[in-house]
């Protein structure tokens, strides 16, 4: 499609001002939702960004009625997730099965709304577009009713070998030949049973002795014919094929961030706390591990650059040959070969820097200027060679970047906590905006992770991007007694408006996953309680799924518990999913991964 011009009419009230809603309109009504189930207490003395006396957290698009003079708040969605079966047990009050602590309020997860009534997040599409408008250049356009802000930006800115068992010397633990607690044979073989057509599945199981509160699972890497994930005070990799343990680096503390993916070469550096303390632990300490091999490179410890630039929490980026640290008011990168520091971000036209996201030699970051007047952030191009800003986009003000839903191409979405509205923006390589989501009446609801103390630009899942499209699931709508349904839009980058839209035959619920070489979209079919989940794909111009592996039905029960609040994966022909924590429960080998594929 065609670009819009870049001086079109502006309506009146001045170039970027919204306009008033026209007299008497009704806000969109919203069907009502069950209650959103028990949630687990906050810490004791929460950081920043932590839901408040019942706010949502930091980023999260905060739900309320619509106003008068803004028909594009947010109101908060229900309660996600599948109602329990009959006859199925409740889990203990604050905690979901498999390690899914039942916490809605987190950036990008659905909330309770007032009175009971909500609807998805993704109500930023209702109406008109949200306001977005850039410090240097505001144009207006009206498209089918609705007020669309054209902006520009600042183009002037001043096979892995198993080891043996070797301890904690900087080489990998484990035999290389320790089977999945699920492959072929033993008690609670998951393949038992399996049907004609139907993937192998394999699952396995943790081996930690974790504390009594749990660990977080962290990111998942595919690097050869291992799959990978850190985990308390390990990280470890598995056979991709068959779930066997191949090695596992032993940390002497717990992790506490890692990089959403490796460096090309396979390789990682993983963030770990200073202490086994739980209240005055720091995350500081940096771990480059080789993913290839599980062998152990550098270590340094993360300082802290001032009075106010904490280590509490770290983010770390994969960024060409560095690695990008994040602390509280400042950035640097290390060189991922040796450790050796690069560069140190700092304060830049009166922001902080305070989180990054990267994908390949592309690195962005995001910095706060809560303590400017317009109490907004900036959106920057950066090379991460050198650290030099290749652009800068300021949001508007009062708007916060809430996620990175894809880095190449770059979309992002934004949020104004005062109004309660959010939207979702793609920008050019040079960062002026290249569009804005129009999502017509549809509500749509984003799956992210969830972060307290510090901003994950990625931690959502289902947001997947091509060159051109941007996909997303609408939200789930009640399917039956207890089942749910919904559909995936894509949308043209170009134009922001809806290309095509996807679902499966009968009444299933959806999820993007990622997009293959051929420019397919894989998307997750996830399981009811009768039947088990899929993997599908869909062609470049949409219609019918095509399935790639059918999950089989003996592990239905078991997919139906792993999946939801955790970590997914597709890579090379397989299915990977993790819950969100591992829960720590004393002489239980609990499950913390689950993978399906021929």
């Amino acid at each position: 499609m065609s670009q819009p011009p870049s001086q079109p009419p502006q309506p009146p009230g001045g170039s970027g001002t919204p306009q008033d809603p026209q007299q008497g309109q009704q806000p969109p009504q919203q069907p009502p939702v069950p209650p959103a189930p028990p949630s687990t207490p906050p810490p004791a003395q929460p950081g920043y960004g932590y839901p408040q006396g019942g706010q949502p957290g930091y980023g999260y698009p905060q739900g309320q009625q619509p106003v008068a003079d803004n028909p594009y708040a947010q109101q908060q969605p229900g309660p996600y997730g599948r109602p329990a079966a009959p006859g199925t047990p409740p889990p203990p009050p604050g905690q979901g099965p498999y390690g899914y602590p039942q916490q809605p309020q987190y950036p990008g997860a659905p909330a309770p709304g007032p009175g009971g009534q909500g609807g998805g997040p993704g109500n930023f599409f209702k109406g008109k577009p949200a306001v977005i408008i850039g410090a240097a250049l505001a144009a207006v356009l009206v498209i089918g009713g609705g007020v669309w802000f054209a902006t520009s930006g600042d183009d002037d800115p001043k096979k892995p070998v198993a080891k043996e068992k070797k301890g904690d010397d900087g080489k990998p633990t484990g035999s290389g030949d320790e089977t999945a607690g699920s492959r072929d044979g033993g008690e609670d073989d998951l393949n038992a049973g399996r049907k004609d057509g139907e993937a192998k599945v394999w699952m396995a199981k943790n081996d930690q002795d974790t504390p009594r509160n749990g660990a977080e699972l962290m990111d998942i890497w595919t690097v050869g014919d291992n799959v990978i994930q850190a985990g308390y005070k390990e990280v470890t990799a598995y056979g991709a094929s068959d779930g066997a343990k191949k090695w596992s680096v032993k940390l002497p503390h717990q992790v506490c961030d890692t990089p959403p993916r490796p460096s090309p070469e396979g390789k990682v550096v993983v963030a770990y706390k200073d202490s086994d303390s739980q209240d005055k632990s720091k995350c500081n300490q940096l771990q480059m591990i080789d993913l290839n091999s599980g062998e152990k490179g550098w270590q340094k410890k993360s300082e802290t650059g001032g009075l106010f630039d904490s280590t509490v929490t770290l983010d770390l980026e994969m960024a060409g040959e560095n690695v990008m640290v994040a602390r509280s008011q400042t950035g640097s990168a290390y060189r991922l070969s040796d450790g050796k520091e690069q560069y140190t971000l700092k304060k830049d036209q009166g922001c902080f820097p305070s989180s990054f996201a990267a994908d390949g030699d592309i690195l962005l970051g995001v910095d706060s200027c809560l303590t400017t007047p317009d109490k907004n952030e900036q959106l920057k191009g950066i090379d991460p060679k050198s650290g030099k800003v290749k652009w800068r986009y300021r949001t508007p003000k009062g708007y916060e970047v809430q996620k990175v839903y894809s880095v190449k191409p770059l979309v992002v979405s934004l949020t104004n906590r005062d109004k309660k509205t959010w939207n979702i923006v793609a920008f050019k390589d040079n960062g002026k905006v290249r569009s804005q989501l129009d999502g017509g009446k549809d509500s749509f609801q984003p799956r992210c992770g969830m972060s307290i103390l510090e901003k994950e630009l990625q931690s959502c899942v289902g947001m997947v991007a091509s060159d051109d499209l941007f996909f997303m699931a609408t939200e789930e709508k009640k399917s039956g007694d207890f089942d749910r349904s919904n559909e995936i839009v894509a949308f043209d980058l170009n134009s922001g408006k809806p290309k095509w839209r996807g679902k499966t035959d009968e009444p299933r619920s959806l999820l993007p996953l990622s997009m293959d070489d051929s420019g397919n979209l894989v998307a997750y079919v996830e399981p009811t309680f009768e039947k088990a989940g899929q993997t599908v794909q869909f062609g470049p111009g949409g219609g019918k799924p095509k399935v790639l592996l059918q999950h089989p039905q003996s592990a239905a029960s078991m997919e139906n518990t792993m999946v939801g609040m955790g970590r997914m994966a597709y890579a090379d022909g397989r299915f990977y999913a993790t819950p969100s924590r591992l829960m720590g429960k004393d002489g239980e080998e609990e499950p913390r991964m689950l993978s399906f594929g021929e």
